[in-house]
């Protein structure tokens, strides 16, 4: 009995996978990728629009009613465009609340507070980021802890101990409680953890630094970044605060919070020189962040990167 043999087909394609990409031009093709440049749609700039309207609106209005009188100010509609009385108002203001002594010491007592919360946060961020010692797990989680809890609390306490301290009605009672905060120190941890590599430091163990030394010269370059953002929102939030300053302060010796509630004295409030000293108070924050914002955007995307 024979076999016979069936004809192969020799015509048929073979079938082949593709290949991948090598793993270099793949890396190429994928940098490509990544550096394209997306341009935003109609929708993006519409969203963008009202948010910076919504976003300047308040300013703007502080403006509007600051440059008018009282009486234009209660109308219905209220007036949307300034008026001839802005610098009336705010020469008023500025002699009825002595916005140059409050402006003076807010200025003390915002710069104090933040070159300090940023040194100290900076320092104790390092330490629980970095360095490990007994009981870091335990002292980062009371750290923690005290944000938990309401200032209102610590208002009596306080106040006494200032008193104690004959820091009453002076400058010293509104800067020491507020030298170091627990939110900076936990976000200049969580930087550190991620910006800054464990390899460095222990190159520079290896090499004899001790831990200032680290500290001065491999920590403060890599939380630069951070320490600008920290220090921008420590400043406005001290030059903002109200509460404590108010308790321990006196209309003498204010910050421009406790300032401009002289304003609001009378049995009818003037609500355009209202807005006219919450626009001075609020000029040096913007001329601030004019002067600065580039340096602490730059600073933030830096630190995006690098981390």
């Amino acid at each position: 009995m024979t076999t016979q043999s069936l004809p192969v087909r020799t015509d048929t394609p073979a079938r082949t996978t593709p290949k991948k990409p090598a793993g270099r031009a793949r890396r190429r093709m994928l940098g490509q990728r990544a550096g394209r440049q997306h341009h935003a749609g109609p929708l993006a700039y519409v969203l963008l629009s009202i948010t910076a309207v919504v976003s300047i609106f308040p300013l703007y209005w502080t403006l509007v009613a600051a440059s008018t009188d009282n009486t234009r100010v209660s109308q219905t509609p209220p007036p949307l465009l300034p008026g001839p009385n802005l610098f009336g108002n705010l020469a008023r203001a500025w002699d009825e609340a002595a916005m140059g002594k409050a402006m003076v010491n807010s200025l003390i007592v915002a710069g104090v507070i933040a070159l300090s919360t940023v040194m100290f946060a900076t320092l104790a961020g390092f330490a629980f980021a970095k360095l490990r010692f007994k009981g870091r797990n335990i002292l980062l989680m009371l750290v923690i802890g005290t944000m938990m809890v309401p200032p209102q609390l610590g208002v009596v306490p306080l106040f006494m101990m200032m008193s104690e301290l004959g820091w009453s009605q002076e400058l010293p009672a509104v800067i020491f409680p507020t030298l170091v905060s627990a939110v900076g120190v936990f976000f200049m941890r969580q930087y550190l953890t991620e910006a800054l590599p464990d390899e460095l430091v222990e190159a520079a163990r290896v090499d004899g630094a001790h831990s200032l030394r680290i500290f001065w010269s491999i920590v403060l370059p890599v939380a630069r970044p951070a320490m600008a953002v920290l220090f921008m929102i420590t400043f406005v939030h001290a030059w903002n605060d109200f509460f404590w300053p108010f308790v321990v302060l006196d209309m003498t010796n204010p910050t421009v919070p406790v300032a401009l509630t002289q304003l609001s004295a009378g049995y009818v409030r003037d609500q355009s020189l209202i807005m006219a000293g919450a626009l001075l108070g609020t000029l040096p924050l913007l001329a601030m962040f004019i002067v600065f914002g580039r340096q602490i955007v730059s600073g933030i995307m830096a630190g995006a990167v690098k981390g």
